[in-house]
């Protein structure tokens, strides 16, 4: 087992050098100002009579991805409605070649019951036939309304490439007094939203993708027209300065060619120069004023003095981070110390790739900590460590008089260049970074490693190395902007003293993943499947008493076990073994596969433990799956439940199928949005771990032997010529070999037949 599983917690700080996101609709406001108007979003409250219908774009344009985040944004905006039959009423309708009614606006009469709704919504496909929804409602008005008694508030999330025309029958649902808000996803065209939206069109036009503040600027529109009002009469809606980006495609003159020109008569031949183009996609920036509400903030007083910086948290708390020199007054009181008992090491990066300013930076960090966390009574211990090819212990944890005499030490250590080999020097650190202190047990303090490094890793410690190393994706705390390091010291004080919580861990489970590695999923996409499924093992307890985790691979007409249920006892190597699984190309079949499974992982032979909960997860594309419905149903008959989580813009039939009765089945739109749906494989398979078992499902006896249950237990009965608690004992002919485990003989040296079989006791499923 490697050294580096004696730590029980790492935190990870890491600058990353990629670019963000690139907002496609951008406030132009200070940093301050954007959080309020996040902030504002979040207690910001409808309470009126109104009827909202969301019409949300369904169709192949906008894609199954931008899909969910349409209904994402639909969910956020109903956390701010008052949502009961004699208030604010929700439908939902859904367009592409034809508009379907998901729930007219009588039908749920609670927030949570019209939230319920919406997440189960189904993309469908088809052509954007926006014109023709709206058509539909000018002809039946909303469903399950109360017409024209009370405002009716149309919100179609679009990306405004309809096949159609739309701007007839958006002018006359607003000439019937329904407002109408166009709200964009993906790469939205940006004058189809306007044609939709009602005037002004600048408060009715909004960008799902950035969800609080197009939540806040919905909102404020209705507060401006007096249909909702705010509890707070400090709340103010004001304009602020934003654009809209459109990505279009733009002819270059890249230079010229010797072309063809034809001839002069029988000999001549005539070429001239001629221009040579390109076409690019580029994104083109449109000024606009967006309309948007702010709340006063609990730091607009400026209360931290003395260059203390203020955090709000929340609408009337805020937190002082305050310089040393003033922890003593009241309005930066030193509140935070560290409360447990943990030994803190620091790691830091002093390679060429991290420069000698990033090197200060971190230096500068660990100063600051120690300045605001450690004091005569803390518990905790610090010590500090400096990288690049070799690991240097600077500072041992503890071996310093006080905190001044840490800070020297920390002033004097050097930068020193060199190669970035982060993962031999985290390996080195749990060696002998702690000390030989021999404390073990109740004895020993909680051990943190902190890595601060700006440099990408030379050896194997990447993004997901470090999830393996810490045992958790939560421990790995990422920051594009060095200058907001120094505000994370309370998340990271939080990290060091907090215990994660058990969920589901602690239920046994034996897991077998399966992953398509056939040619119609290709490389990169088998990696995102690796990717995936770490990211999932990193939820559970792996060992042998608890988890047991297998994994299973499938293509060039063969099927591989990775790794077998009992091959690793401990999470790391469970993880490492995922990273080497081989993509294997050609074709695949999954019924193959599962029968694989069938016979020769899930049996007691290989691991698998009696009595325990048993899951096989399935990922593929679709393709080499139609001969694995059968197979899914002998495992499923044979006590093993079977999840399929099938990848594609549309769901197979195939799939369907594959999922069984119980509809276990997790449709992924794209590979790259797996990561989307790990929250729900980890619920199902949680509820598949408190599931009751049946003793005999597979069945533990070996050898053909028979599994019967008796009074909450089993026995296996075995056939002629075997003997052991699971048949797994082969019994000899003759005296000599009667030996250990073997049955009595009865009289005469004959062998008993199947009614002189002696009584076994009942043993309980092993763990």
């Amino acid at each position: 087992m490697p050294s580096v599983l004696l730590l029980e917690a790492i935190c990870i700080f890491l600058f990353a050098g990629a670019p963000a996101c690139l907002p496609l609709q951008e406030v132009h406001v200070s940093r301050e100002t954007l959080g309020k108007i996040a902030a504002a979003s979040k207690i910001m409250w409808c309470s009126a009579a109104l009827d909202v219908l969301f019409l949300i774009d369904g169709s192949y344009s906008i894609g199954k991805g931008s899909f969910e985040r349409a209904k994402h944004f639909a969910i956020t905006v109903c956390n701010a409605l008052d949502i009961n039959p004699e208030k604010v009423r929700v439908g939902a309708a859904q367009f592409s070649s034809a508009p379907w009614l998901e729930f007219p606006l009588d039908s749920l009469s609670t927030q949570q019951e019209v939230k319920t709704k919406l997440k189960s919504m189904v993309f469908k496909g088809g052509p954007t036939e926006t014109g023709l929804a709206l058509k539909y409602f000018l002809r039946r008005g909303f469903p399950g309304g109360r017409n024209a008694s009370v405002p009716q508030v149309l919100i179609i999330v679009t990306d405004g490439r309809s096949q159609g025309h739309v701007a007839l029958p958006a002018k006359q649902l607003q000439e019937r007094g329904v407002t109408v808000f166009a709200v964009g996803v993906r790469f939205p065209r940006w004058e189809e939203l306007h044609m939709l939206a009602s005037e002004p069109r600048e408060q009715h036009v909004l960008m799902a993708e950035q969800v609080e503040d197009a939540t806040n600027g919905l909102l404020s529109r209705l507060s401006s027209s007096d249909i909702c009002t705010f509890a707070s009469p400090d709340c103010k809606v004001q304009p602020h300065p934003c654009e809209r980006k459109t990505l279009e495609t733009v002819r270059e003159l890249v230079g010229n060619a010797l072309c063809w020109r034809g001839s002069r008569g029988t000999d001549g031949v005539l070429a001239a120069p001629c221009p040579f183009f390109s076409w690019k996609r580029v994104f083109v920036s449109h000024p606009a004023t967006c309309y948007r509400t702010t709340c006063p903030g609990p730091c607009d007083s400026q209360p931290c003095r003395n260059g203390g910086t203020c955090v709000p948290e929340g609408r009337d708390r805020y937190q002082c981070l305050c310089p040393p020199a003033f922890r003593g007054q009241a309005d930066c009181a030193p509140t935070l110390s560290l409360e447990c008992r943990v030994d803190v090491l620091f790691l830091l990066a002093s390679s060429a790739g991290t420069t000698l300013e990033g090197f200060l930076r971190a230096k500068a960090f660990v100063k600051r900590f120690a300045q605001a966390s450690l004091s005569e009574d803390t518990r905790a211990l610090v010590g500090v460590a400096r990288y690049s090819g070799e690991l240097e212990v600077a500072v041992p944890v503890g071996e310093y008089q006080d905190v001044p005499d840490l800070l020297r030490s920390l002033d004097a250590i050097p930068f020193s260049g060199g190669a970035t080999l982060t993962g031999s020097a985290l390996r080195q650190a749990a060696e002998r970074g702690f000390g030989s202190a021999s404390r073990t047990g109740q004895d020993r303090p909680r051990r943190v490693l902190v890595l601060l490094t700006e440099a990408r890793s030379q050896d194997e410690a990447v993004r997901a190395e470090l999830e393996e190393i810490t045992g958790s994706p939560e421990h790995v705390m990422v920051y594009t902007d060095p200058q907001d390091l120094f505000n994370q010291i309370p998340e990271l004080q939080g990290k060091l003293c907090s215990r994660p919580q058990p969920g589901c861990r602690v239920q046994s489970l034996d897991l077998v993943f399966t992953l398509d590695a056939s040619a119609s999923v290709g490389p990169e996409n088998f990696a995102q499947m690796q990717s995936f499924v770490r990211s999932c093992t990193l939820e559970f307890d792996v060992n042998p008493d608890v988890t047991q985790i297998g994994l299973v691979v499938y293509g060039g007409g063969q099927v591989q076990t990775a790794f077998g249920l009992d091959s690793h006892v401990a999470r790391p190597a469970v993880l490492r073994a995922m990273s080497q699984a081989p993509y294997l190309g050609g074709a695949g079949s999954a019924g193959t596969a599962l029968l694989h499974i069938y016979d020769q992982v899930m049996t007691v032979q290989r691991g698998a433990r009696p009595g325990v909960p048993k899951a096989v997860v399935l990922l593929t594309g679709g393709r080499g799956a139609e001969d694995a419905a059968v197979p899914a149903q002998k495992l499923r008959d044979n006590g093993v439940s079977v999840l399929v989580v099938g990848v594609g813009p549309v769901l197979s039939e195939v799939l369907r199928r594959l999922a069984g009765p119980r509809d276990a089945l997790i449709h992924v739109a794209a590979y790259t949005d797996l990561r989307f749906h790990r929250d729900a494989l980890i619920e199902w398979l949680c509820g598949e771990a408190n599931r009751p078992v049946n003793l005999c499902r597979p069945s533990p006896c070996m050898n053909e032997g028979t599994c019967v249950l008796r009074n909450g237990n089993y026995l296996c009965t075995c056939r002629e010529g075997w003997d052991g608690p699971h048949c797994e004992n082969r019994v000899l002919r003759g005296d000599a070999l009667r030996a250990q485990g073997s049955r009595p003989q009865p009289a005469g040296g004959q062998q008993p037949g199947p009614s002189q079989q002696l009584p076994r006791r009942p043993r309980h499923p092993g763990r």
